[in-house]
């Protein structure tokens, strides 16, 4: 029970029910209510963010936190058993949501300080959200399963189709035209060794680069005209979107052989694509928070995060992900699977590690 009254697995009961996963207007609904209960005065904006804040509006630090409402298909019923509480969200990410909730509705920022929550609609799709969220703050904690760790760093993913051109021919005279399949040999050569002179990351080691899907040819007795390779990149700082594409389409037109044409494109979405991020180990915001847990009775190591967030939308500015529940435990996956929980112990453990990281941050 937060200072306010604010009990987080009391909500976590209320949120986890909700079914969130192909509209997330009944969960928004219940977040908005909340939030009017504790007189915090909400605004939903035109992405579907939900908004809202205490202190200066002019402040000298403007700590924001972030997560989302949005859950993966199917909806798994809510079930509790003694001190675990079973169902879709309850650990992504309902419950850090109700930790940051705690958090917020206990912070009583200094004058010249400030503090934001900000509630995304749609992180596990295409973040159009966090795309549009314009709230400018210096200091950012995302709420997501990190089983109480303070997580500095993600790896970054990207996708796109290598198209690589050739010329039709019968397949009884091959050397009459130009086959794209077989021209696949190097290409696929070049992407094992697309990162082999670069180095490793310090926290996120080293950038992967795998081919997911192809398709190409016509009819089974014509040299194929053309021919298409799905790749998946998990990508380090400092690499951008941009910066992959150009390199990767540079490597290939270097390797295809004569008569091959080679393009490479990155998957048509309406936002940008969740880039890597890392923040300085010893920075106040890590160190602050990785104490707060561990004096609450969580671990607080500091450590990379193993999936991709919207925390990369607000990097450059010192990020960090931070929550209750685990991705995976020693069974296998955890979130985003049939048997998706959270323990209500680490649900209050992670709210009193957030407010006393947000007390020490801004009051």
């Amino acid at each position: 029970m937060t200072g306010g009254g604010f009990d987080p697995v009391e909500f976590l009961e209320r949120a986890v029910p909700v079914a969130s996963n192909e509209d997330v207007g009944a969960m928004r609904d219940l977040l908005v209510e909340t939030l009017d209960a504790y007189g915090a005065d909400p605004t939903v904006d035109d992405a579907g963010n939900t908004v809202a804040s205490k202190g200066s509006s002019d402040p000298d630090t403007h700590l924001v936190l972030n997560t989302h409402i949005d859950t993966v298909s199917p909806h798994v019923p809510y079930a509790r058993a003694g001190g675990v509480i079973h169902g879709r969200g309850s650990c992504d990410a309902k419950g850090p949501l109700a930790a940051l909730l705690a958090a917020f509705f206990a912070a009583d920022p200094a004058p010249d300080a400030r503090v934001t929550l900000a509630i995304t609609p749609d992180e596990e799709l295409l973040s159009t959200g966090a795309a549009a969220l314009d709230v400018d703050g210096d200091l950012y904690i995302v709420g997501e399963p990190t089983g109480l760790d303070v997580c500095t760093a993600a790896k970054g993913r990207f996708e796109g189709t290598v198209t690589l051109g050739g010329v039709a021919a019968h397949a009884a005279e091959p050397d009459s035209g130009a086959n794209a399949i077989d021209a696949l040999a190097p290409v696929l050569d070049a992407l094992r060794e697309f990162d082999d002179d670069r180095e490793s990351h310090p926290d996120l080691g080293d950038a992967t680069l795998t081919p997911t899907m192809v398709d190409g040819g016509e009819n089974s007795n014509q040299v194929p005209a053309e021919c298409r390779l799905v790749v998946d990149r998990r990508s380090v700082p400092p690499e951008t979107a941009d910066g992959f594409r150009s390199e990767l389409v540079s490597t290939l037109q270097s390797v295809v052989p004569e008569g091959i044409g080679v393009d490479f494109e990155l998957t048509e979405r309406p936002t940008p694509f969740l880039e890597a991020f890392a923040t300085e180990p010893d920075h106040q915001l890590v160190t602050t928070l990785a104490q707060a847990s561990r004096d609450a009775g969580g671990r607080g190591d500091v450590r990379p995060f193993t999936a991709a967030t919207e925390a990369s939308y607000f990097s450059p500015a010192p990020v960090v992900v931070f929550g209750p529940g685990v991705l995976t435990d020693d069974e296998g996956a955890v979130a985003h699977a049939e048997r998706e929980y959270v323990r209500t112990d680490d649900v209050r453990t992670a709210a009193e590690a957030l407010e006393d990281a947000v007390t020490r941050l801004v009051e």
